[in-house]
């Protein structure tokens, strides 16, 4: 259930018999000819679908991240490492204060795992706490799905083109981009990422049909389902 459809009352007695809830990290940055909230538009809503039939509370997504090398497009946002680090410290401690023990983590974008690292740092502080972090789209299962459709995949390609991130009138290109090189491009300022890039595409087609994309999606929400059922260390 999604915390903006509970009031103070119901979390305080959903806090009376469960101690879990799912807290989705997002960003806003471009995504070619998707939605620059494309991460935080699959991170909220994969958590919510795994979350739904368990009855646990899955709190707002975080909007904005970890993402530098994009500031040269239009629209792109980033936060510092540390600022984020000391958001992340913040609501986590926050979530532990009101009761929460078992937090699941959803993570959408590759930047804001610098958190993953971090976190046994706030786990050494909290030893009563339980912290999953799931990277949802490249965790084992997922990823797997997403290679057995096609195996050239990226950052802005088809593999996040689902019929919630595209943008109405907007019309993706057909061809298949080859992998940029990732060494050159992690050398350069954002502008230089951006003469690079193009359109924003790492590499691969823009979109697939849309019946493997739901696929690959129902396996990425069994396996965030999963570790909210069977995920938590004694």
């Amino acid at each position: 259930m999604q915390i903006e459809e509970m009031n103070w009352e119901g979390a305080e007695a959903y806090l009376r018999v469960d101690d879990c809830c799912v807290l989705p990290l997002g960003c806003t940055e471009q995504h070619a000819t998707l939605s620059l909230a494309t991460d935080t538009i699959l991170a909220g809503r994969v958590a919510a679908a795994a979350a739904a039939p368990l009855g646990i509370p899955v709190f707002p997504t975080l909007p904005y991240g970890i993402t530098p090398t994009f500031t040269a497009y239009p629209g792109t946002v980033s936060l510092r490492v540390g600022t984020y680090l000391a958001l992340l410290d913040d609501l986590l401690t926050g979530l532990h204060a009101q009761g929460f023990r078992r937090i699941l983590v959803v993570n959408g974008h590759g930047g804001n795992s610098l958190g993953q690292g971090w976190l046994g740092e706030w786990l050494a502080r909290h030893p009563a706490a339980r912290v999953q972090w799931h990277n949802w789209w490249n965790a084992p299962r997922t990823w797997a799905a997403v290679q057995a459709v096609d195996d050239l995949a990226s950052h802005a390609s088809w593999m996040e083109n689902f019929p919630w991130t595209r943008l109405e009138g907007v019309t993706a290109p057909g061809e298949r981009k080859p992998m940029v090189d990732l060494a050159q491009m992690r050398q350069l300022p954002p502008e230089g990422v951006r003469a690079l890039l193009g359109d924003g595409n790492f590499a691969g087609l823009h979109v697939r049909p849309d019946e493997e994309m739901l696929a690959i999606w129902q396996e990425a929400v069994a396996e965030t389902r999963e570790l909210l059922e069977r995920g938590w260390a004694e």
